[in-house]
């Protein structure tokens, strides 16, 4: 199979350089707007941080994807498999519309939560309309279940979970961006090994825009993703796992269809443990407290740089395994 290893470097690469150029545009912007997190009660910076990093990576991920699918509409742009590329986006090109219009809805209705600190039901229905809409577009989760109401119930719970597990998930310098960068790599690796170029290049695309606003957040936070950014990266890792085919003639594992599980093994399961300890204690799931696992790591004396790098291990290493395992 020839990858179009050079195109996957330069999705890579637009990306990243965007979203490092952006950043200052949009830490001003917010820095005018009054858009900034403000220190105090659970949080550990001392002065404002500019709530800019959505922003930026959501730039980051569009530009070069319409530049991209300028160039190939043009016919200026060449390689073996180019072709399949530019029929992905004909085929699909009423899908892809909802998913890039759904990622922009996403990042608004985060900006808002940030703006206005919104209420947990306002949000819940944003997060449910947006996840409505990309099951509504045609693709959507099966598990080997053929029920067009489980399939579109299935969907949206996917789309649900995981956009609040990385919402849950940006609560240390760098966190929420590294997990979501590396989910973004597998993703991609795995996409372009079965042949799914277009699912590849926005992989590689939104690992891009990641890895360029990382310099900005981590180990010092001169921004922030904020909701805007912790939404945005939970929603295109749950489109992400969608699109691919994990269960196909080449590879009939029935059990295929766990590794976006596993590329997501850390997210999900501090979304669990942190949902049943505040269930047990009899507070809403939906209020912020200091026992996700980076806050555990902590408190067991490993300083807050290592306990980031730590998960960040922790996701690659799982990620790769479940991908070799089923695929």
């Amino acid at each position: 199979m020839n990858f179009p290893f050079n195109f996957f470097a330069a999705a890579f690469g637009g990306a990243f350089t965007i979203s490092v150029l952006a950043l200052p545009f949009w830490r001003k912007w917010c820095w005018r707007t009054n858009l900034v997190d403000d220190p105090g009660n659970r949080k550990i910076h001392s002065d404002p941080v500019p709530l800019a990093g959505g922003f930026a990576v959501l730039t980051g991920i569009i530009v070069p994807l319409a530049g991209g699918a300028i160039l190939f509409k043009l016919g200026l742009v060449n390689f073996p498999s180019a072709g399949l590329i530019l029929h992905g986006i004909d085929r699909r090109a009423i899908e892809l519309t909802v998913i890039a219009l759904g990622a922009v809805a996403i990042t608004v209705l985060g900006w808002l939560d940030d703006k206005h600190e919104l209420k947990a039901l306002p949000k819940f229905i944003g997060q449910m309309l947006i996840a409505i809409a990309v099951a509504a577009a045609g693709k959507r989760i099966t598990l080997f279940v053929h029920s067009e109401v489980f399939s579109y119930a299935i969907t949206i719970l996917w789309l649900l979970t995981v956009i609040n597990a990385f919402n849950f998930m940006d609560n240390m310098n760098g966190l929420c961006a590294g997990l979501g960068a590396i989910g973004a790599f597998l993703f991609a690796i795995i996409a372009a090994a079965n042949g799914e170029y277009l699912v590849a290049i926005t992989g590689f695309l939104m690992c891009g825009a990641l890895a360029g606003f990382l310099p900005w957040n981590f180990p010092h936070a001169r921004a922030f993703l904020g909701d805007a950014g912790s939404h945005l990266v939970g929603y295109l890792l749950a489109v992400m796992a969608i699109l691919p085919h994990f269960y196909t003639k080449q590879n009939p594992h029935p059990f295929a269809v766990l590794a976006p599980l596993m590329v997501l093994a850390i997210p999900l399961i501090d979304l669990t443990q942190v949902s049943l300890f505040r269930a047990l204690n009899k507070k809403p799931f939906w209020i912020g407290d200091t026992n996700h696992l980076s806050h555990r790591l902590t408190r067991c004396g490993i300083s807050r740089v290592r306990t980031v790098l730590l998960l960040w291990l922790s996701a690659a290493i799982v990620g790769v395994f479940g991908s070799l395992l089923f695929n």
